[in-house]
């Protein structure tokens, strides 16, 4: 079986080293006026180059993300990024408009196209479609199921197919949202979402029920065609349309056999410390796959796995669309489950027997800690903590430009990530 690949999000240079020392295969990144990504994305076009010689001095791939649906007004510009994209040698971009795939051709040929999930393909005809295109990769809709993925591979066996493994879940069909272009003039197909399905909704009648493979509607007026959904509300509203992140984890030798090729991971706006945890995870679980493992060893890794991406700020976790037609969970409650642990640190260097560390939020002397490596996880403990000036100090803060020192009970590599128990729990 040809190796699978692990593809992971860059919203900054920073993000983007710190998936591929977290053991990606490939990262995707692009600039704020193409790719599905306006606003907290540091990408510049002189970053974009430094982004593929640091990737490619790695030995390891970048995508560039060019995935917006064009107006006219844009072609001039995507012209123009072409142009840079055939000078900057990426390995992929990423593209959902045909009209780009067809300028991408004419101006950029030698860079392969990966066709982006925005492009909503559930089927291998659409894939033959592409296939006749120019397309190398096919990143299918988050809607598709595992039989249909089984199928798509069987018709169209020289396609490689990529698949969403983890990460945030849209409440539109793959991402085709109007609301946040409707509600705040924002649109989310041009990488500009307000993300209005996180926001708190009140809800005026007592009674909200929906008709099956229809519209809501209130009242009592309703056929026997129909359920009701309990929806729970607090003072600050109810989260009518969050949707629960998804997460499949433990299911990656099922997405392999039935023909996947690279397993892909959302969260461009997320930290680097979520970036390398979540890569971190399915690096060990891949791996695993890659190398053969009986079915009992990926299940009693997967399962180890799992637990540490519970420690991330999640939406919950589910199997979104992969196991049952039209599947969709949500959490009508709340935004996000409340998370125990919370990222203090990251270890820059090492000073003799002294770890540097740029602190990013409060660390006290005493306090019990994670060290998470690209290798393991550490516990340890904090034994003695200095500022910049080599003064003892009883705790260190997030947010100043000042790096602290600190003693522990080993040196831990570059890039090593701290975090910690919340207060209430770490004694």
């Amino acid at each position: 079986m040809k190796k699978i690949e692990l593809v992971a999000p860059g919203g900054s240079l920073e993000k983007m080293e710190y998936a591929y020392h977290f053991g990606a295969d490939a990262v995707y990144i692009g600039l704020p006026d193409f790719s599905l990504r306006a606003r907290i994305n540091e990408f510049t076009p002189a970053k974009i180059r430094k982004a593929v010689q640091s990737a490619h001095r790695l030995n390891k791939k970048i995508y560039f993300t060019l995935n917006i649906f064009a107006h006219e007004r844009h072609l001039a510009k995507i012209k123009k990024h072409l142009e840079f994209i055939k000078k900057a040698k990426p390995d992929a971009i990423i593209v959902s408009d045909p009209g780009i795939v067809s300028l991408a051709k004419k101006i950029a040929p030698k860079v392969k196209i990966h066709l982006s999930t925005q492009a909503n393909t559930t089927n291998s005809e659409a894939v033959k479609f592409w296939a006749g295109l120019g397309v190398s990769r096919i990143i299918l809709a988050r809607e598709v199921m595992l039989p249909e993925i089984k199928r798509i591979k069987k018709a169209c066996p020289k396609m490689e197919l990529e698949y969403f493994v983890h990460g945030a879940m849209c409440v539109s069909y793959s991402g085709r949202c109007l609301l946040s272009r409707w509600m705040k003039s924002r649109s989310a197909n041009l990488g500009d979402c307000v993300q209005s399905c996180r926001w708190p909704y009140k809800i005026k009648n007592e009674k909200f029920k929906m008709k099956k493979f229809g519209v809501p509607q209130s009242g009592t007026d309703i056929s026997n065609n129909s359920e009701e959904i309990i929806i729970k509300e607090d003072k600050h509203g109810t989260y009518l349309l969050n949707s629960k992140d998804i997460c499949l984890i433990e299911y990656l030798d099922e997405l392999a056999k039935a023909g996947i090729n690279a397993f892909k991971i959302e969260g461009r706006t997320k930290s680097a410390y979520y970036v390398a945890c979540v890569a971190k995870a399915y690096r060990q679980v891949l791996d695993a796959v890659n190398s053969g493992k009986s079915k009992a060893e990926i299940k009693k890794i997967s399962a180890e796995e799992k637990k540490e991406l519970v420690k991330l700020v999640n939406r919950g976790y589910s199997t979104g669309f992969l196991f049952g037609k039209d599947k969709w969970e949500n959490d009508f409650g709340r935004s996000h489950k409340e998370n125990e642990w919370q990222f203090v640190g990251e270890a820059l260097a090492s000073d003799k027997k002294i770890n540097r560390v740029k602190v990013h939020n409060a660390l006290l002397l005493g306090e019990k800690i994670e060290v998470v490596t690209s290798e393991n996880i550490f516990a340890d403990k904090v034994r003695e903590l200095r500022n910049i000036n080599g003064e003892k100090v009883k705790s260190a803060h997030g947010g100043a430009k000042n790096l602290y020192f600190l003693e522990l009970s080993r040196i831990y590599p570059k890039k090593s990530l701290l975090r910690k128990r919340s207060s209430a729990r770490n004694s």
